[in-house]
């Protein structure tokens, strides 16, 4: 499996590329500074530079995958025009390079825009548009909802079936490589926290 992860230097797209490249699969990385280049090599992975924002196609950037992962974003100190560009304009160009798989990282709440606060509205709108924009596009799609990202130790075990909650990154990428595995998450999208279920079979369960 060839897969393309956009934002590859992000700590939850490193892990991922990471476990895609330990199993031998073709692991890679959308990134806009070529000195995390080096980074990625290390992670057995491929850089490949492309600065989403500035390019119009991204086609050529992910020509010849199996699937696309969208773990970019313009994080939590960028202000709203960024949200924009990066985590729904990105996600967009990401849509239109025509990857029939993509699975997108998206955030929780994002089904309800509406009831977010004020300060993360700009954030949690741009991601539920970016979930729209995939829903109705034709592609092959999965989102991912995670709670709040942690960097502890991953457990394995999550939760797929609703509420808030908080998660580690390790157990977000270990569950994107399941729902890459799992052709019957095509067509859904669902919110992630930690949990007492082992990943793959959360995965199957949805």
């Amino acid at each position: 499996m060839d897969v393309v992860v956009a934002g590859g230097h992000g700590k939850v797209a490193q892990r991922l590329l990471r476990l895609l490249a330990q199993r031998g699969e073709q692991a890679r990385g959308l990134i806009r500074n070529p000195a995390h280049a080096s980074d990625v090599e290390a992670l057995g992975a491929e850089p490949v530079l492309c600065d989403m924002e500035a390019e119009d196609d991204l086609a050529p950037f992910v020509a010849g995958a199996d699937a696309v992962v969208f773990a970019a974003g313009a994080g939590p100190g960028s202000g709203p025009e960024r949200k924009r560009t990066v985590d729904l304009g990105a996600a967009v160009k990401l849509i239109r390079a025509g990857v029939m798989r993509y699975v997108m990282v998206s955030a929780m709440g994002a089904a309800h825009p509406e009831r977010s606060s004020e300060r993360m509205r700009p954030y949690i709108e741009a991601k539920a548009e970016a979930d729209r924009a995939l829903m109705d596009s034709g592609l092959d799609w999965t989102v991912v909802r995670p709670g709040g990202l942690t960097d502890e130790p991953g457990t394995g075990r999550v939760s797929v079936d609703g509420g808030y909650g908080s998660i580690p990154r390790d157990d977000v990428a270990a569950t994107l490589l399941a729902v890459l595995d799992t052709s019957s998450t095509v067509g859904k999208a669902f919110e992630l926290v930690e949990g007492e279920t082992p990943i793959e079979e959360a995965v199957r369960s949805l």
